[in-house]
C-alpha cells in the first residue's frame, strides 16, 4: 500500500504515481514529494534509504515497534515518531497507531506501522489548506502533526465526558460502586497511555519551531504555534483528568464507607428495638410469681411495655437519623 503526491510550486500536480518516478521529479526545480508506505519490510526501506540517503539508525527505528514519540535530527534529514489514538467511549479502551516520518528539504516520507492509521484524514487536512502548499515540506509536516494532535485532543475530551458520567453515577440513589470502580480503572489505564504519548509531543513541536532547523519557514510558524498550543492544552487536560480519576476513586470509597455506616446504624437500631420485646417477654415468661402473675393485668402490662418501649426506641432512632 503506497501513496504518492507531487507538488510543484505549491500546486498539486500528480498523485498515486509509481514511487520509481520520485527521483526524476526531485531533479526538477520547485517540486516537493510525499511518499507513504504501509507496513514496509526491510527491503522496502533499504531502497528508500539509498534513494534519499537516510541514516541507518532512523531506518531501524522506522521498522521497530513501540518507539517513543520523538524528533531526531540527522545531517540532511529529520526522523519523527508519533502516534494517532482513538478512544472507544463504550469500553474506555484506547487504540494507538504508530507512525514514523522522514523529512528532507523536498520530501516527506511517512511509514505507517499498521494500516489502522487513517492517512486519508491527513490528506484531507492538506487538501483543506491547499493555499499553504507553497511552503513545501513544512506544510506537509504541519498537516500530519495537526491531524495527530487533534486526535489526541479529541481523545482527552472523550475521557473527560466519560469521567463526568462516572461523577453522576457516584451520587445516584442506586449504588453503582462496582461499575464506578471498574470504569475508573479502565479510564485511568487509557489516560496513562494517552499521557505517555502526548507529553513528548511538546518537545517535538517545540523543536520544529526552532528557526535553525529550516523545516518551518516564517509563514508556517503561526500554524505550528497553534499545534503547539493544542499540545499544551491536551497535556494540561490530562493532568487535571488524572487528578479527577483519583478523586473519583477516593470519593467512591468514602461513599461506600458512609453507606456501610448507615446500614450498620439501621441494623443496630432494629436489633435494639427487637431486644426490648425479647427482654419483656423473657421477664414475663419466668416460671416464678411476679406482679400480675396469672392475672389479665399482667398481659396488659407486658403488652404496654412492649409497645411503649419499642415505639420510644423507634422514635429516638428516627430522630437521630439512624433509621
Amino acid at each position: 500500500m503506497r501513496h504518492t503526491r507531487l507538488y510543484r510550486d505549491g500546486v498539486l500536480e500528480a498523485k498515486d504515481f509509481p514511487a520509481a518516478q520520485i527521483s526524476e521529479y526531485l531533479q526538477q526545480p520547485g517540486t516537493v514529494v510525499w511518499l507513504d508506505l504501509c507496513e514496509p519490510d526491510q527491503a522496502d526501506l533499504e531502497v528508500i534509504s539509498d534513494e534519499f540517503g537516510l541514516h541507518p539508525l532512523a531506518v531501524e527505528d522506522a521498522i521497530q515497534q513501540h518507539e517513543r514519540p520523538k524528533l531526531d535530527r540527522y545531517q540532511d534529514h529529520y526522523f519523527l515518531t508519533a502516534y494517532a489514538v482513538r478512544l472507544d467511549p463504550g469500553t474506555g479502551q484506547l487504540t494507538t497507531s504508530e507512525l514514523a516520518a522522514f523529512a528532507t528539504p523536498r520530501a516527506l516520507i511517512t511509514v505507517r506501522k499498521d494500516p489502522s492509521f487513517d492517512i486519508n484524514g491527513v490528506v484531507e487536512r492538506w487538501d483543506g489548506s491547499a493555499d499553504l502548499a507553497g511552503h513545501g515540506v513544512g506544510f506537509l509536516l504541519w498537516g500530519l502533526l495537526d491531524y495527530v494532535i487533534d486526535g489526541h485532543f479529541a481523545a482527552v475530551q472523550q475521557l473527560d465526558e466519560a469521567l463526568e458520567g462516572l461523577e453522576d453515577l457516584l451520587f445516584d440513589e442506586r449504588p453503582h460502586s462496582a461499575e464506578v470502580q471498574r470504569r475508573s480503572f479502565e479510564l485511568r489505564k487509557s489516560l496513562v497511555v494517552l499521557r505517555r504519548l502526548i507529553l513528548p509531543m511538546r518537545e517535538v513541536v517545540n523543536s520544529l519551531l526552532r528557526r535553525d532547523l529550516g523545516l518551518v519557514d516564517e509563514a508556517m510558524g503561526p500554524y505550528f504555534q497553534d499545534v503547539y498550543d493544542h499540545v499544551l492544552r491536551a497535556t494540561e487536560w490530562t493532568e487535571s483528568l488524572r487528578d479527577l480519576v483519583s478523586t473519583i476513586l477516593e470519593t467512591n470509597l468514602a461513599i461506600q464507607g458512609n453507606r456501610q455506616n448507615a446500614i450498620m446504624k439501621k441494623v443496630t437500631s432494629w436489633a435494639a428495638i427487637i431486644a426490648v420485646p425479647t427482654a419483656v417477654t423473657g421477664y414475663y415468661g419466668m416460671n416464678v410469681p411476679y406482679p400480675g402473675f396469672g392475672r389479665p393485668s399482667g398481659v396488659v402490662t407486658s403488652t404496654l411495655l412492649l409497645v411503649v418501649l419499642s415505639s420510644g426506641l423507634y422514635l429516638l432512632f428516627k430522630r437521630l437519623d439512624w433509621l
